[in-house]
């Protein structure tokens, strides 16, 4: 073998030895309530999956085991910390501060469609614990027989996310679902007044309505008169006074509030990046136009809906649609109230959409290099690790993203930016994006 193959062969090796150790660090935090992420990504307990996320960032393995190592020593518990930025702060693990035990907070998907079954997968895939969400129970219209394994069967096999990594498996017994370990009791009622939580062992919960059946608080306040339940996240935009929330933009405005929305998903998508030209450059004005994925809410073929153009069969169709996500960007970020407008294309794909910005600023942006440098150095910052992405890929296409749990893939070789204008790009899977911060928002309503 001649010496190029050997050295890369040697390095490989190490790498992969490397890995191994730093799962077994992160499981050891893992087991003391240690949440450790990686430029606001998670950990995944792979060990070619985690060499690809230090190859992707150019991250030193070495260095993160290294400090994986030292927060054990440390002992640390009941915290979470980014460990990348914590290296590139040159902090030492003595640092960090063990924090006090999170308490258990019910949690109940009212919903299990799309946005139901991630969030499901999402939770059931965190190390079991008695502390944070606790995913109890699933509520869902009254069906036949056979609906609770077909029911499990849609959470285990996906189209577009692909088998869940995991366990599933159905207790007729006790009518409901063992995932991961873990029972998930399966409601079945029409209406949230018919439901009595306590009777599961359900209290205090938060209930997320993902059916988009009620937006306002009237309609919503049904889940609070249930016997067991103390707050309710929707995941649509909100009517009236409820407060729309966007997690790492107005998070901090929730407060005591029972009833909150996480927005939409283009409004998810949009209004980190938003909030970071509007910060650097002043936005004036600016139109949103979103390619969006198809959703359940079209016919399959034509036929009768009651929205304009939707009842044109999705699949054949790019359909013209519109969009409450630039106008309830204001919401979020009240300067720029009056100041967006949007539309919206759905096109024949399942999931991954695109955001198209086009803006007037205050200031000069340079040029195309500048804007990209500024959206670049955002993402990697702690601020907006976790919402933002850069993809400065010329092949990029949008299943690419698939499965990304950042709310917004900024798309750098589309950007076109002269003087005071610029036109921007930004992917997100309208799905799995939108879920992770849907959680987020739940796990700052539970405190």
């Amino acid at each position: 073998m001649s010496n190029l193959y050997s050295t890369h062969l040697s390095s490989r090796k190490t790498q992969e030895i490397q890995a191994v150790e730093l799962l077994v660090a992160l499981n050891t935090l893992a087991s003391r309530q240690v949440s450790v992420t990686f430029l606001g990504e998670r950990m995944t307990l792979d060990v070619v999956a985690l060499i690809a996320l230090h190859d992707k960032y150019g991250v030193a393995l070495a260095d993160t085991l290294a400090f994986a190592k030292a927060l054990v020593d440390h002992g640390l518990e009941n915290t979470s910390l980014d460990i990348v930025q914590a290296i590139k702060a040159q902090k030492s693990a003595n640092e960090f501060d063990s924090g006090s035990q999170i308490k258990a907070t019910d949690v109940v998907l009212y919903g299990f469609g799309r946005i139901g079954r991630i969030l499901a997968r999402l939770l059931m895939s965190r190390p079991a614990s008695e502390s944070g969400l606790q995913l109890k129970a699933i509520v869902v219209r009254p069906a036949g027989e056979g609906d609770l394994a077909k029911r499990a069967s849609l959470l285990e096999r996906d189209s577009v996310h692909g088998w869940f990594n995991g366990s599933v498996q159905v207790d007729t017994t006790n009518n409901g679902i063992i995932v991961n370990g873990r029972f998930i009791k399966v409601i079945y009622a029409s209406d949230p007044s018919e439901v009595d939580y306590t009777a599961h062992d359900i209290n205090d919960a938060i209930v997320i309505d993902n059916t988009g059946k009620w937006k306002d608080e009237a309609g919503l306040g049904k889940h609070l008169a249930s016997k067991g339940v103390k707050k309710v996240l929707l995941t649509a935009p909100a009517k009236g006074e409820i407060k729309n929330i966007v997690y790492g933009v107005n998070h901090d405005t929730i407060g005591s509030d029972t009833i909150v929305s996480a927005a939409s998903c283009t409004t998810n998508a949009i209004t980190p990046t938003l909030k970071v030209l509007h910060d650097e450059y002043g936005i004036v004005h600016g139109h949103m136009e979103t390619i969006h994925a198809f959703t359940n809410d079209q016919n399959l073929v034509d036929n009768h809906h009651k929205a304009d153009r939707r009842g044109r069969a999705a699949p054949l169709n790019m359909v013209m649609t519109s969009t409450g996500a630039a106008s309830a960007v204001s919401k979020a970020i009240p300067e720029l109230k009056g100041k967006l407008s949007g539309n919206a294309i759905r096109v024949p794909t399942p999931n991954v959409s695109l955001a198209i910005l086009n803006l007037n600023f205050e200031k000069s942006v340079g040029d195309t290099k500048a804007i990209n440098a500024l959206i670049q150095s955002k993402a990697q910052s702690e601020q907006w690790q976790a919402q933002i992405d850069y993809s400065d890929s010329p092949e990029a296409v949008s299943t690419d993203f698939v499965g990304s749990e950042k709310v917004a893939i900024f798309d750098a070789k589309a950007t076109i930016a002269t003087d005071n204008r610029a036109t921007l790009y930004v992917w997100y899977d309208n799905e799995m994006g939108y879920s992770t911060q849907v959680i987020r928002v739940a796990e700052e309503m539970a405190k």
